[in-house]
């Protein structure tokens, strides 16, 4: 499931009548697009177009969550038998000290004392039952947003506000999130806040080495020596190239010379995030 999946469910989660030529529209794709991507969710089971009754609205005002305890013989029979309780919306099969819980509605409190004494009181093979009332339903299924999968976060640490800004358009183009940090210093408070899932560094800022002591207190701290550090700077056309150390290891995981391309940038950010 790519990210139009997401956005055409989304969509259709706000509104189940949406037709698909109101969602391409929405979405910037074709008709055709949208129409065989919802064939293709439905038929994979990934997704359901369904009414949704609001038991409240139909008179049922009573709710309760029934929690049963049954022999494990039976387990698939009294299953069966519960879910053909036209009270019952919603049936779950567990683990821990009780084996169902039964999500159920009726008109009244004595209808579900009767469900409980004449109803499940019948059924054979239940050993111990629980009973709480619904006071209100604050979220169900259909009020379910999928989940984003989490975004790589780039931390770009440079005191040349231009460098700073592109890269950040080059990045944020290609979906990372981004945070920005001047010097050394400001970047370690950020990263202890917040770890990134990778840094951009430049050497030169506050002082000449300003980010490789940077780098070194990074590769020093427990909670943020496995963050990868992509070295972008111009100190190798500047006359300091000579205070660069070349013989540490595992400070920076690479380097790479300003001016940088920007599809070689994406490449290497992409390079490392993948590799760590």
């Amino acid at each position: 499931m790519d990210r139009t999946d997401q956005q055409i469910i989304a969509l259709l989660r706000q509104d189940g009548r949406r037709s698909n030529v109101e969602i391409a529209r929405e979405l910037g794709i074709s008709e055709g697009t949208v129409r065989k991507r919802i064939d293709r969710l439905i038929s994979s089971g990934a997704l359901r177009i369904v009414g949704i009754v609001d038991p409240k609205e139909v008179g049922y005002q009573t709710r309760a969550l029934i929690f049963l305890s049954v022999e494990l013989a039976k387990v698939k029979a009294i299953g069966q038998i519960l879910c053909d309780m036209p009270e019952v919306i919603n049936l779950y099969l567990i683990t821990g000290e009780y084996d169902f819980v039964i999500d159920a509605v009726f008109h009244s409190d004595d209808e579900l004392r009767d469900f409980l004494t004449q109803r499940l009181g019948n059924v054979p093979g239940i050993l111990k039952s629980q009973t709480a009332h619904v006071l209100d339903l604050q979220k169900c299924n259909y009020d379910w947003i999928l989940p984003q999968p989490s975004v790589p976060r780039i931390l770009i640490v440079d005191d040349d506000p231009d460098f700073v800004e592109a890269t950040r358009m080059i990045l944020e183009k290609e979906g990372f999130e981004v945070q920005t940090a001047s010097n050394g210093e400001e970047a370690l408070k950020s990263m202890l806040v917040r770890p990134p899932s990778l840094v951009i560094l430049d050497i030169m800022m506050e002082g000449v080495l300003d980010g490789w002591d940077a780098s070194w207190r990074i590769r020093s701290n427990p909670q943020l020596h496995n963050v990868p550090i992509l070295v972008v700077s111009s100190i190798t056309a500047s006359d300091y190239l000579n205070l660069f150390p070349t013989d540490e290891d595992n400070l920076i995981d690479n380097f790479l010379s300003k001016p940088v391309a920007p599809e070689k940038l994406i490449a290497e950010v992409r390079r490392l995030l993948n590799r760590h």
